[in-house]
């Protein structure tokens, strides 16, 4: 029996310092410390948020102008098509100048009777000086005589500025563009009548370019002359420019009830008339907030952290946020977070109150504020 029991012992002391040997060893393992966590962090700063208005247009020639003939009549010759270059002088369409060339042989003949009247008015004066020299004629005759010749050398003079006017008639008959640029509409076609006036032809002037957009009346007030935008073109997508705002409507479009606005462009050889163009303009969205990445929010029970270094201890804190709106760059955080701090934003997931990191200086950024 006591040899039982002598054995039971020897068995029993192995066993129980094997055990104790595990449990040091589970101590010594619980009370190893976390190992120091390389994280990256970026610095926050507070600025005004903004968001991007963004309206397709046209570019367009800064002048445009509507040609039409000084004088009525019917098209002969329309000699431009929509899309053709003109120079200054170049003739583009013709009326039928027959009444025209009546109309200035008419007021030849006016003058060449005009001048017969005047000659005949001036002998007579001479005949009425002589008499009245003479005796033989009353003063009142020479001064009547004086005056019919007043009357036929201003009649001439009319006569002379009526054939004059019908000269220039005819050659109006030729409608001209006075400057180089390209034809952008037609509106009169050979074998149609036209008024004095009446617009038959649109030239756009080789020059200065701008883009026309339409703004709502909710959003016009964003928009001021002499603001900058960025205006991108659907044709060509590497084509990046920095517009300034040259002038907006001061009513609405009475169809659309949008507001045009035109913006100045720098000159480009690539831009070509008719061009679909995107204007993009920041613009003020709330307060100021900071923006973040989403990887650098936590959700805990009581809210939504943020984790916050001590650059002395280099030790993290968690710190409560209020998010706002998202941004393309992360989420908006509206309180919380001050201008200075410097929050983790990878290895986030990985983070306990009062945990020791370390900050490499290539991983330290600056926080952007998203449109």
């Amino acid at each position: 029996m006591s040899a039982i029991i002598r054995s039971s012992v020897l068995v029993t002391v192995p066993a129980l310092v094997a055990a104790a040997l595990l449990l040091a060893g589970c101590k010594e393992q619980a009370a190893a410390p976390d190992p120091i966590r390389p994280v990256k962090a970026m610095v926050v700063s507070t600025a005004a948020s903004e968001r991007h208005l963004s309206y397709s247009g046209a570019v367009e020639a800064r002048i445009s102008a509507g040609l039409g003939f000084r004088v009525g009549g019917k098209i002969v010759a329309r000699l431009v098509n929509v899309g053709d270059r003109v120079e200054a002088g170049t003739t583009v369409a013709r009326l039928d100048p027959a009444d025209l060339r009546l109309a200035l042989q008419a007021a030849e003949a006016a003058v060449e009777g005009a001048k017969a009247r005047v000659q005949v008015a001036r002998d007579a004066l001479e005949r009425n000086r002589s008499l009245f020299e003479k005796g033989h004629v009353a003063k009142a005759a020479l001064d009547k005589a004086s005056l019919e010749t007043d009357q036929a050398v201003a009649a001439l003079g009319s006569a002379v500025s009526s054939r004059d006017q019908a000269l220039n008639q005819i050659g109006y008959a030729d409608l001209k563009a006075d400057g180089p640029g390209i034809v952008t509409e037609v509106r009169g076609e050979a074998g149609q009548v036209v008024a004095a006036g009446a617009a038959v032809m649109t030239i756009a002037r080789d020059g200065e370019k701008e883009a026309r957009i339409a703004v709502p009346e909710q959003e016009i007030r964003h928009f001021r002359k002499g603001d900058i935008v960025e205006v991108r073109y659907w044709a060509e997508p590497d084509l990046v420019q920095t517009g300034r705002i040259r002038e907006v409507a001061g009513s609405a479009d009475a169809t659309s009830r949008t507001f045009a606005v035109r913006i100045a462009l720098p000159e480009d050889e690539r831009l070509r008339l008719g061009q679909t163009a995107t204007v993009t303009a920041s613009v003020p969205s709330g307060p100021p907030a900071v923006v973040v990445p989403l990887a650098a929010l936590s959700q805990r029970p009581d809210g939504t952290v943020v984790w916050v270094v001590d650059r002395t201890s280099e030790t993290v804190s968690a710190r409560r946020v209020t998010i706002g709106p998202t941004a393309p760059a992360g989420v908006r955080i509206v309180e919380g977070l001050g201008a200075g701090d410097l929050v983790v934003t990878a290895g986030a997931q990985f983070m306990t109150e009062g945990r020791k990191i370390r900050l490499a200086g290539s991983e330290i950024a600056t926080a952007h504020v998203a449109p």
